[in-house]
């Protein structure tokens, strides 16, 4: 292939550690991969992160730095099949111990059961390394035999400062963009587009850059915003507009505007999505915005996310669109979500609290002798099912977590609260 036709992010895919931008939690100076890298011993390891952060440049480096033969398959076009086909030829070369061939599987949350299942015995006796790069949480998408061989490392999206060198690298690097003198006066937009993916942004780079039919070229948000608009792509279930248009769906659902969402879940089914993960949103979701407004909401989400695992497209898009439609038209509370985030930061400000002396558990004599559930008031033998009692350990007591939002199922709640506790939930 021309090198005018291999684009921009493959011509700057770095092959060492010296020039790979981001991800130092991982493969910077002293770093847990790093480390287990430099010892040679590779354990078979699952990449996740989002698109464009370096997972795929990061096992072929990997592959590099070991001297380890490498196979890459692509979950999208890859079956059964392949895997033995591969694992057959790592048998037949005879590579055993530490030189052992690396397998690298893209997008392996895309494979089937099966599919997965084949991996097994050549991951467990050492046939092969695996190095599984997605997008997903692998808890969802990898099975647990699978999943207990290997190791998950956590690729975070590339900060600012990285974009801005990868910028840099480019115009410095790449013999197509030093053809012409490119003037970096604003580059915001350029960032803000990429949504932290480097493809995205290296891709936008050179097209900006190319759209200017001049040996000098000025970048600005102006520029940018009004060359990428112009060039605008469809939903790219495989990575470019993934999040984009999945924040645009959520958002439409939380804002209780069926019609945008259903127009955003018909671009998503439209572009290939994954049913399963159009579904587990709808679950957080379910949880997370519409909560005790509408408890039922968590209940519909959740056949939602069954139905979809049991009969799959084409027919599960009129469940999904059913589930869409009914959360956003649901009232809505985030105080659920609001509590647990007070809880969480409450408990990191705080520490490990003791637990009451009333409410420890004591199935010994010696728990008991030392006063672990004494005085403990048993709600059930009282009026009502209540009696004031105090549960959160006594530093924290009068620390108000969840505060009701204002709809018809939540001021019921509240007015229960304001019943038994009096002004201990008098909001």
């Amino acid at each position: 292939m021309h090198a005018n036709n291999i684009p921009l992010a493959e011509r700057l895919r770095p092959n060492d550690f010296n020039n790979y931008i981001g991800q130092e939690h991982l493969i910077g100076k002293d770093s847990v991969l790093r480390k287990v890298i430099d010892s040679g011993h590779l354990p078979s390891i699952i990449l996740w992160g989002p698109p464009g952060v370096g997972k795929t440049t990061l096992a072929k480096i990997i592959s590099e730095k070991l001297d380890r033969p490498f196979y890459t398959l692509s979950a999208i076009n890859s079956g059964v099949k392949d895997v033995r086909e591969v694992i057959e030829r790592a048998k037949s070369q005879g590579f055993f111990g530490t030189n052992n061939p690396i397998l690298f599987i893209d997008e392996i949350h895309r494979f089937s059961k099966s599919q997965q299942d084949s991996l097994l015995g050549a991951v467990e006796n050492g046939t092969i390394t695996l190095i599984g790069a997605t997008t997903e949480n692998p808890s969802f998408e990898v099975i647990s035999a699978l999943l207990s061989r290997c190791q998950v490392y956590v690729l975070r999206t590339l900060e600012k400062e990285d974009l801005n060198a990868l910028i840099e690298l480019a115009l410095k690097t790449d013999v197509d963009l030093k053809k012409k003198k490119v003037i970096l006066k604003e580059t915001e937009s350029l960032l803000r587009i990429s949504g932290g993916d480097a493809r995205k942004l290296l891709n936008a780079l050179e097209l900006v850059i190319n759209a200017v039919d001049k040996k000098t070229v000025t970048i600005t948000n102006e520029l940018v915003s009004k060359t990428i608009q112009a060039n605008i792509i469809r939903y790219d279930k495989d990575g470019d507009q993934h999040y984009d248009i999945i924040s645009a769906f959520i958002k439409s659902i939380r804002g209780s505007d069926p019609n945008a969402a259903v127009y955003w879940l018909a671009r998503m089914i439209e572009g290939g999505e994954d049913p399963k993960f159009i579904a587990r949103r709808l679950l957080i979701l379910a949880s997370e915005d519409v909560g005790n407004a509408n408890p039922t909401a968590l209940v519909i989400a959740n056949n939602c996310f069954q139905a979809v695992n049991a009969i799959g497209y084409p027919e599960c898009r009129i469940t999904l669109s059913q589930t869409v439609i009914y959360l956003s038209s649901s009232a809505k509370s985030n105080s659920s979500y609001e509590a647990i985030n007070r809880a969480q930061q409450l408990v990191k400000q705080t520490g490990n609290l003791s637990v009451p002396l009333n409410i420890r558990n004591a199935p010994t004599s010696l728990m008991k002798d030392l006063g672990h559930g004494e005085d403990y008031k048993y709600a059930h033998a009282y009026e009502g099912n209540f009696t004031e009692e105090e549960f959160l350990p006594k530093e924290l007591i009068g620390s108000k977590l969840y505060e009701p939002n204002n709809n018809i199922r939540e001021n019921e709640i509240r007015k229960n609260l304001k019943q038994w506790w009096k002004s201990k939930y008098d909001y």
